[in-house]
């Protein structure tokens, strides 16, 4: 018998099995979740959706209390992780700004489908399949963006200056989604700028390519900016760790309760980079960015600055289900050379008393004997805050205004060059914008963010003629912290030999030459 709403319900016998089941744990749990899914299927007042009540019912909660990192991913989800890890995507290649009834193009790849077509920033996407997207609202409006992407489809085009619609055609496509997303040199000082924004199967070959570009050995120093890096496959990092240090220098040991413990090196890179280097880093870099972090801060190749990372040191194994679903699953802890763990507790998850490093030891240094910390992320050597934005400023960004306006002011103003400059004049008619779209105008703000509002209506002018490349250097060659990160190539050398603790000197250690892991960690280790 059983109690439903009250109520006293008989159920069949045949829904409780009399054999005894095999009595392994797994066994036993699986058939309790069983029968109580037999009892919804066959009772509940209406359908059971089995995707839902599995997928979203049962197994996501479960993972839930585990650590946040643990996840199930639908048809549709791992499907988008699998183009994630190996670099591409099925689409048109283009990156928009979208806000409530309009859509502009910032970019397109070349070779896409939308490169192929003619469109390039500053387009404006009319219609999507004859439906004019000025009159959907904002859900509607993305939901038919994301249907779009993977179906031909027809747009309306409105090119910047034109009143005429232009109509194309789209194919999607695999298209390559590039990792180093910035580079360039900083001509005065000869330092070479790289972002990258995630480790895919491309990221090593991305990072040699655009050193290489940027001027290779003859560079006098490198910032690699990995703010808001969340990490990706651990075999990547180690293949970039592989650009930058000597062969066989350990990046990582992993170790879980189902895997074996294994350490893993750095190998022969047929290109090596000496040139100084600093790493930016901030609360948003994660995982495999702090693993490539922390071999580069450990075996003193590279000053670190900006703010302390996220602090995430556990590896998950991506492992393919049924009905071409996915599991994420924390399968190890991974520490440092020097043995330390960056991996930040978690309270209320089995990461709660994460080890702070193999072994009992709470000391951890350099190579050369300099101290560094454990457990919640790494600490920078160089604290560099990043910029304040005041709510005004924030009120402006989050409704679109800077590339609103850019928009209105590349129409009236067809020959926008690359050494654009908002003059007294631009500022006039962006505050002629704001107060025609009944946006209050503060003074005190007016007068005080000149700085910014100019760097903003720049970055979206350039974005809009000439892409986001552009429009990207702007913003780092704008940015306080990477500004006071240049400032620290002069001392990178003094900064990597001190302070140390009383009564020590600078020795430096020699790399254990540990086995290299590739191969493992190509075969499904990520995140």
């Amino acid at each position: 018998m059983l109690f439903l709403a009250g109520m006293l319900l008989l159920v069949p016998a045949l829904l409780f099995p009399q054999e005894a089941p095999p009595n392994d744990p797994v066994t036993q749990e699986s058939l309790k979740f069983a029968r109580i899914y037999g009892l919804l299927q066959e009772h509940y007042v209406d359908p059971i959706n089995p995707d839902h009540a599995i997928f979203d019912g049962a197994i996501r909660p479960m993972l839930n209390t585990l650590d946040p990192f643990s996840a199930f991913f639908d048809r549709q989800q791992f499907k988008q992780l699998q183009e994630q890890t190996r670099g591409e995507a099925l689409g048109f290649g283009s990156i928009l700004y979208v806000q409530p009834g309009k859509v502009l193009v910032l970019q397109t790849a070349q070779g896409s489908p939308s490169w192929r077509a003619g469109l390039g920033p500053g387009d404006q996407i009319v219609e999507v399949n004859g439906e004019r997207l000025a009159q959907l609202d904002f859900q509607s409006l993305i939901r038919l963006l994301q249907r779009s992407r993977s179906h031909p489809v027809q747009l309306g085009i409105l090119h910047p200056g034109k009143t005429e619609l232009q109509y194309v055609r789209l194919v999607p496509r695999e298209v390559n989604l590039p990792t180093v997303d910035s580079a360039f040199v900083f001509p005065a000082e000869q330092i070479g700028y790289i972002h990258v924004s995630g480790f895919d199967a491309k990221t090593t070959e991305e990072v040699r390519d655009a050193v290489e570009k940027l001027g290779g050995s003859k560079l006098k120093g490198l910032l690699l900016d990995l703010r808001n890096n969340h990490g990706g496959v651990v075999a990547t990092a180690v293949g970039v760790a592989s650009l930058f240090l000597r062969p066989n220098m350990p990046v990582l040991t992993m170790r879980g309760r189902g895997v074996p413990t294994e350490s893993y090196s750095t190998t022969a890179s047929p290109v090596h980079f000496n040139m100084p280097m600093v790493v930016l880093v901030n609360g948003d870099t994660a995982s495999a960015a702090e693993l490539l972090t922390a071999a580069l801060e450990e075996h003193d190749r590279a000053v670190v600055a900006g703010e302390p990372s996220y602090g995430k040191g556990v590896v998950e194994n991506l492992i393919p289900l049924s009905d071409h679903t996915g599991l994420a699953l924390t399968v190890a802890q991974y520490f440092t050379p020097s043995g330390r763990s960056i991996q930040r507790r978690l309270p209320g998850t089995a990461l709660a008393h994460a080890d702070r490093g193999i072994g009992k030891s709470t000391d951890f240094h350099t190579d050369d004997g300099r101290p560094i910390s454990a457990g919640g992320g790494i600490t920078p050597d160089v604290i560099i805050p990043p910029r304040t934005i005041d709510p005004w400023e924030v009120f402006l960004d989050e409704h679109g205004l800077f590339t609103d306006f850019a928009s209105q002011y590349i129409t009236y103003h067809a020959d926008v060059k690359k050494s654009f400059e908002p003059d007294a004049d631009a500022m006039t008619e962006f505050h002629t914008y704001l107060t025609s779209h009944q946006v209050r105008v503060p003074p005190e703000y007016w007068a005080g963010d000149q700085e910014y509002l100019k760097l903003r209506i720049k970055m979206e002018v350039l974005s809009l003629v000439f892409g986001l490349n552009a429009a990207n250097e702007v913003e780092v060659k704008g940015d306080p912290q990477v500004q006071q990160a240049l400032q620290l190539f002069p001392r990178v050398s003094e900064i990597l030999k001190g302070p140390l603790p009383t009564s020590t000197m600078h020795v430096k250690k020699v790399a254990d030459r540990g086995k290299s892991g590739m191969d493992i960690l190509q075969a499904g280790n990520t995140r």
